[in-house]
């Protein structure tokens, strides 16, 4: 069974064409990135122009890519959300159009559960009961993995998201957007223990997950408690260095602490992680020397980010859970759970 899949809940377009919910045929990205970059964030508006502008070329490209006809396909899966509101609607709207057009069904798929199906396209297949964990730009969630579409939620973060912290400090450091990749670059130069920085904790639910406080602790390290300029201007670069090193081994280790904790609780035969943040090595370093006797799956570091394949391929287990499409009234949404 073809999936032609389709994401747009944020700067990345994504069309990808994967059968039978692994093999990957195409998987085509047009990220926005460089668009934002001077406002250090995505700029909604502007991502959205860039989905008008990518989402027809990329079409054409994925479908040339994978050498198939616009017969072949089966099923066309589409992100649902969550996401912004706009761009949802622009890639939701094409693949209302494509369905009709083509008479084939169409299948919404929740783009945070993907992003957990990204790390289980290899060829090893999942262990379940799993640890879902997803850390991306707008989510940080624990998640008790029962099967594919079957979870039970365990945390989540009470302020910002993990990739969101990470941005955040990137722009204190004056590191150009997304931040992510500069922090992890410049914390190999630096020393991890040179800030005493420490996650937040949240006394109604330890396991959950805050992030803010610790944003603010890299705040008062570089810029001083009245958020002087000219500290920031006098900040070293061992000193940028190792401030990113700390800040980094603090929010990696605070998921680590917490994941232990999920998984002794639920007894977890394996662990499934997803969402950009998963491409950072220090925490791949960090998971594998601490579960060495536990299957760890993670997405291939270009499934990690947003992408067309993860939702094209959990739009094919939902097909043929549903055994039939979704309304072509579906609607496209801002906050959607996963359950």
């Amino acid at each position: 069974m073809l999936v032609l899949g389709i994401e747009s809940t944020c700067d990345e377009t994504g069309v990808a064409i994967v059968e039978n919910g692994k093999h990957i045929l195409s998987n085509v990205i047009a990220s926005s990135a460089d668009v934002h970059q001077r406002y250090g964030g995505v700029f909604p508006e502007l991502a959205c122009r860039r989905h008008i502008d990518a989402l027809l070329p990329a079409l054409d490209e994925a479908f040339k890519k994978a050498g198939v006809k616009t017969s072949d396909i089966d099923v066309i899966a589409v992100a649902q959300g969550p996401g912004l509101i706009g761009a949802l609607l622009i890639g939701m709207n094409a693949a209302k159009g494509l369905a009709i057009a083509w008479d084939k069904p169409l299948i919404g798929v929740n783009h945070v559960e993907a992003h957990l199906y990204a790390a289980l396209m290899g060829p090893n297949e999942p262990v379940f009961p799993a640890l879902g964990i997803v850390l991306s730009g707008g989510h940080t969630l624990l998640l008790n993995m029962l099967d594919i579409g079957k979870y039970q939620p365990i945390a989540t973060t009470v302020d910002d998201a993990i990739g969101e912290a990470f941005d955040k400090v990137a722009t204190l450091l004056s590191l150009p957007y997304p931040g992510g990749p500069h922090i992890e670059r410049l914390a190999k130069e630096g020393n991890a223990e040179q800030f005493a920085f420490k996650a937040g904790f949240v006394k109604k639910s330890p396991i959950d997950f805050s992030f803010s406080g610790l944003k603010t602790s890299v705040l008062y390290a570089i810029k001083g408690q009245n958020g002087s300029k000219e500290k920031l201007s006098n900040l070293t670069p061992s000193a940028k260095a190792d401030i990113a090193a700390s800040f980094q081994e603090t929010a990696l280790r605070d998921v680590l602490t917490k994941a232990k904790k999920a998984v002794l609780e639920l007894s977890s035969q394996s662990i499934v992680l997803g969402g950009g943040v998963c491409s950072n090595q220090r925490l791949r370093d960090l998971f594998t020397q601490e579960f060495p006797h536990i299957p760890l799956f993670w997405p291939p570091k270009e499934l990690s980010l947003d992408n067309a394949a993860m939702i094209a391929g959990l739009g094919f287990h939902k097909f043929l859970r549903q055994e039939k499409g979704d309304p072509l009234d579906l609607e496209a949404l801002t906050r959607i759970p996963i359950a």
